[in-house]
């Protein structure tokens, strides 16, 4: 049984004060395979006074020292690549692919900072003006547990560039992944306090990092729900905010488009990381005269698909990560079903042959309305909503037909017919013909998928306050 019952706080690992335990299970098996002793308010408040401490100092490093230290944390986590990739399968379920993928993109956010601050310009004349861009003070990174390593570093690295100090509260259903990255940046060796981790309950520590004076910014990635709920114990602060939160992203077919290549890559920006991705394009916008040829066409792909043991590198869907998810999946097909939308694929239940495990079916319905649950809210699994268009305005009609705005997804053969339709769709990336991710862009949402970006320079303009002086 795999334990983990510390935090890191002011360089070193020190035994919880809390004394709340959560059982760690392996979604794959539904067996428990470790546990962990979560954190409570005495030790978020020794977290929040530890970064504050070393925050007078290390506002003051140098590029060049920063820098060092980016490297070094890129180096930590790249030794433990592998730890951290088998790990990421074993208490998420995610396929071999995206635990690699993950966890070496996190590695990558310390080189991508260290690199830009090569460029950035701290101090700028602006008209009569010199402006310093001066770091915000401690950070609070609040994560999720879809993307554990990833969503910490890029935001820890875009801290570190910028001077401030963190207390990282991660979801506690990521207790395992967080102790090795905690590991790594121990090995990194940056002055005490820079880096401070506390795994506890989101319910527990949120209010407190939220609300603490002491805490200059939130960055939080999460759901629109609890993004809400942060921001209103922020205000009376005044506390910076980022935050990511949820989606529904649309996917516009246009009618130019190549189905053999679009309907593939429309599956798998829906189903990537089993669905459970922010990012997901869940919504399927086809032109109504080619969906007796689009139909089979899914139907096919989706049927092709492996859904399995996580560890077997064939395996293209893994299991959800939790019982709660998995739960939450049946509701959304369940209702799918009640609200009359016609079922291509998938369905109740798991798949056939996995009768243990957190897997569902993944799930095709067509002949869905704008007004059904599965077309308007963020299911978070690889459920996939098929709605139709009759004219290119319609489809941006239907497309911003919703609440969130994260990224939405165009396929065509006409890139400047796309690159047009794409300047009218509301949402922070449009991705036309791929599912690539830059990371020197910026990421966030319209509307209620989010406030800020995070990012390349725009993450890191995020972690500073300018301040014109003039004379």
């Amino acid at each position: 049984m795999k334990q983990v019952n510390q935090a890191y706080i002011n360089g070193a690992f020190v035994t919880v004060h809390g004394t709340e335990t959560l059982d760690i299970i392996n979604p794959a098996t539904e067996t428990v395979f470790g546990g962990v002793v979560l954190a409570d308010e005495q030790d978020t408040l020794a977290a929040i006074a530890s970064a504050k401490k070393a925050f007078p100092v290390f506002s003051k490093s140098t590029i060049a020292e920063r820098q060092a230290y980016l490297q070094r944390l890129h180096d930590a986590v790249m030794e433990r690549i592998e730890d951290l990739k088998d790990i990421t399968i074993e208490e998420y379920g995610a396929t071999v692919q995206r635990a690699l993928w993950s966890n070496k993109y996190a590695a990558e956010a310390f080189l991508l900072y260290k690199e830009l601050l090569n460029s950035f310009e701290f101090e700028r004349n602006i008209g009569q003006s010199k402006l310093y861009l001066t770091p915000l003070g401690v950070t609070a990174i609040l994560t999720a547990w879809n993307s554990n390593a990833g969503s910490i570093c890029v935001k820890l690295a875009a801290a570190i560039a910028a001077g401030c100090t963190s207390v990282i509260k991660p979801s506690e259903l990521s207790a395992l992944q967080t102790q090795i990255l905690a590991e790594c940046f121990a090995k990194a060796d940056l002055p005490a306090g820079v880096i401070n981790v506390i795994t506890g309950r989101g319910d527990v520590l949120g209010p407190i990092l939220s609300t603490h004076k002491d805490i200059a910014k939130v960055t939080f990635t999460g759901s629109t729900m609890v993004g809400k709920i942060i921001a209103r114990n922020a205000v009376d602060s005044m506390k910076r905010l980022t935050l990511e939160l949820s989606g529904k992203s649309p996917h516009i077919i246009l009618d130019d488009a190549d189905l053999e290549k679009a309907i593939p890559l429309a599956v798998n920006a829906c189903f990537q990381n089993s669905g459970q991705a922010c990012v997901a394009g869940s919504r399927l916008i086809v032109p109504e005269h080619l969906l007796p040829v689009i139909k089979p066409i899914i139907v096919k792909v989706v049927e092709s698909l492996k859904v399995g043991d996580p560890n077997d590198a064939a395996t293209n869907i893994g299991p959800l990560a939790s019982q709660k998810q998995y739960d939450r999946i049946q509701h959304y097909i369940g209702a799918g079903i009640e609200e009359g939308a016609e079922l291509l694929a998938g369905g109740l239940g798991r798949p056939e042959g996995l009768s243990q495990g957190y897997y569902v079916k993944p799930t095709v319905f067509a002949g869905v309305h704008a007004n059904m649950a599965i077309a308007r809210e963020e299911i978070f699994g690889p459920v996939l909503s098929i709605l139709t268009y009759q004219t290119e305005e319609e489809a941006i009609d239907i497309a911003n037909d919703t609440e969130f705005g994260l990224q939405a997804y165009i396929s065509t053969t006409n890139m400047d017919r796309g690159n047009r339709i794409a300047t009218e769709i509301n949402a922070g990336r449009v991705l036309i013909n791929s599912l690539q991710h830059d990371p020197l862009a910026p990421f966030g949402g319209f509307k209620q998928s989010g406030l800020g970006r995070e990012g390349g320079m725009y993450g890191l303009e995020q972690q500073l306050e300018p301040k014109a002086v003039l004379s």
